[in-house]
């Protein structure tokens, strides 16, 4: 509970904090006083009950017509003022969700602890679209209300407004029953005070209690809940993004049966939960019938004892009520509260991880190149497990050199040149940095939101569409299909209209609008045929004559001239050597074998 606590006031903090979200405070002030003005009409109401039914016990028809009209009038100012408050909660909801959400944006893509952060579909940590989408939605419609039109949600503000309301209606209540139950008890004269303000604290503890004990397992039902609806939405997104290859490989049968196991889970969790509400609702449904006639029957006895005539009856139940509706907010909100609790843990331990693994420090040490070269020392690579992949003791790459990284599948070519970036970190070694702009390109290209003209000059946008034409024009994309699509703005990725080489030929337009000083493919023109794949290294290496370009691929690179060639076979050989040597007393730097052996190619493209 106390860890829940501290992520409800933390996550309320950022959303405090953000840009705009101290105005917020000024709504809730602001909401807050409507709710005090909410509590003194109920207090007129409370006195409009004695009015009105004292009028009709001396059958006064002017006076009853008269309550009618105070009664029409305390109505429309009530009505209003829920209103306009509901309408600034929502107003507020806006801007606390707005900071909320950028905050968690920020911290998702913080060091590109996105990259780092394990979120794979077994892990703790899922679906972190939906904690940012969904759970920052829900915790600030939790936090500040105005979700229903219908009344109390369970939120913070009510629960303030209330407890306020509560101390008005109890003093109110203490004057108005101001006369004792007097009755016997095991032969002895038993005599309370002001009972009714006694009973009301009472008969609600108990009913809490009872809730709670009731309810309790809802928590975990709600949170276990969202874990697998979010695994439905997993399922469904990646048939959906993988339609191709399922098509064509008659994999219908097997993706339902898939998908059917996941929502048979959401199922099981379901039963459990209608059972669990089914318990709790056997309580708290005649509990909510009966709350409001309870503080009448209580009232009663005041009644025929004569303390009070039929108009006081009807206050003083009016007044009881109030204590007894305030004292149950507890009750009445405990669903809504229990998805607060749940949301605010979810989002809470997202936020938490995202943080630590923004702030993890590089396993690698990185300095700025004294030449202008690319200086990497000692760099051993090892999996998540910590099993030596990769050892290079010193390689150096020249400004305008190109390197051809060669080696089998599975050996950690591409593992190497996310160590080189810094996304890799199990790793260690030392890495000299030179100047310019570099850009790291997968084997898959990325097609960002946004038309074929975004897609070519990202991550920058696109300024001058005619560049753009020239440019897919060089890298042969210029048949009149892909010119009517430079100007529209949909999602390029959603709509799969570039077959794989195009899309390769699509990261060399990308290549070339960028002009970088250092690129680092990786498999990036294995879609296309030997041929095209010369031609563009050829149309790369005469745009970008002083760029170096390490290339990862099966084939040699013909096309970008003389270039260097890297066989990572030894690097493997010498790390599973340097593992059967390792023993606990050893140096890191001694846990691999002798300098790695590169074999040395030139060539013309």
């Amino acid at each position: 509970m106390n860890l829940t606590l501290k992520r409800i006031w933390h996550l309320a903090c950022l959303a405090v904090n953000g840009s705009g979200g101290k105005l917020g405070l000024a709504y809730c002030v602001i909401i807050l006083l409507m709710g005090l003005a909410e509590i003194q009409i109920s207090v007129l109401f409370i006195a409009w009950n004695k009015d009105f039914f004292d009028a009709l016990g001396k059958y006064d028809v002017d006076a009853a017509v008269w309550q009618i009209g105070v009664f029409a009038v305390l109505t429309a100012a009530s009505a209003g003022l829920y209103l306009v408050g509901t309408y600034l909660r929502q107003l507020l909801q806006m801007r606390w969700r707005t900071t909320l959400t950028c905050a968690s944006l920020d911290r998702w893509m913080k060091n590109k602890a996105y990259w780092h952060l394990n979120t794979t579909e077994s892990s703790p940590l899922d679906n972190p679209d939906q904690r940012i989408a969904e759970d920052c939605r829900i915790f600030v419609q939790r936090l500040v209300g105005g979700g229903s039109m219908m009344g109390s949600d369970g939120n913070i503000l009510d629960f303030i407004t209330g407890l306020i309301g509560l101390i008005t209606y109890v003093v109110l209540l203490w004057e108005l029953s101001d006369f004792s139950l007097d009755f016997t008890l095991f032969g002895q004269a038993v005599s309370i005070e002001h009972y009714m303000v006694w009973a009301a604290p009472i008969y609600v503890l108990i009913s809490s209690g009872l809730t709670h004990w009731l309810g309790a397992p809802l928590m975990k039902l709600n949170l276990i809940n969202q874990h697998r609806e979010a695994d439905l939405r997993f399922a469904l997104t990646h048939f959906r993004e993988s339609k191709d290859a399922i098509a064509l490989g008659d994999g219908e049968a097997a993706e339902r049966l898939a998908i059917d196991a996941r929502y048979g889970r959401i199922l099981e969790n379901w039963r459990q939960r209608i059972k669990r509400e089914f318990i709790l609702g056997c309580f708290t449904r005649p509990y909510f019938m009966t709350v409001l006639r309870i503080p009448l029957f209580i009232a009663f006895p005041a009644y025929l004892a004569g303390s009070v005539a039929l108009g006081g009856l009807m206050q003083l139940s009016s007044a009881f009520q109030k204590v007894v509706t305030s004292l149950s907010w507890f009750i009445f909100c405990y669903k809504p509260l229990a998805e607060l609790a749940a949301t605010s843990n979810r989002l809470g331990f997202f936020l938490s991880e995202a943080e630590a693994a923004a702030m993890k420090p590089p396993s690698i040490t990185t300095v700025a190149s004294r030449n202008g070269a690319l200086h990497i020392r000692d760099l051993a690579i090892r999996d998540p497990n910590g099993k030596p992949l990769l050892h290079l003791p010193e390689l150096s790459i020249r400004p305008g050199e190109a390197v051809w990284i060669d080696g089998p599948s599975g050996i950690g070519k591409s593992t190497l040149i996310k160590a080189i970036s810094g996304l890799w970190r199990h790793c260690g070694g030392s890495i000299e940095i030179p100047p310019g702009k570099t850009l790291f390109l997968p084997q898959n290209a990325y097609l960002p939101l946004g038309g074929l003209a975004a897609a070519v000059t990202y991550p920058d946008e696109p300024d001058d569409i005619d560049a753009v034409r020239a440019l897919l024009a060089r890298v042969g994309l210029d048949c009149p299909r892909h010119s009517r699509q430079l100007d529209r703005t949909d999602d390029m990725a959603k709509d799969h209209k570039l077959s794989g080489g195009e899309q390769q030929r699509l990261i060399i337009a990308r290549i070339l609008a960028a002009k970088p000083n250092w690129v680092f493919l990786d498999e990036a023109t294995s879609a296309l045929d030997a041929e095209a794949e010369r031609q563009l290294y050829a149309t790369l290496r005469n745009a970008l004559p002083n760029t170096g370009f390490i290339v990862i691929a099966h084939r040699e690179p013909r096309g970008l001239g003389v270039y260097r060639r890297l066989d990572l076979r030894e690097s493997l050989l010498f790390a599973e050597t340097a593992k059967q040597r390792k023993s606990e007393t050893e140096e890191t730097a001694r846990e691999f074998a002798p300098e790695t052996t590169e074999r040395v190619a030139a060539c013309a493209g």
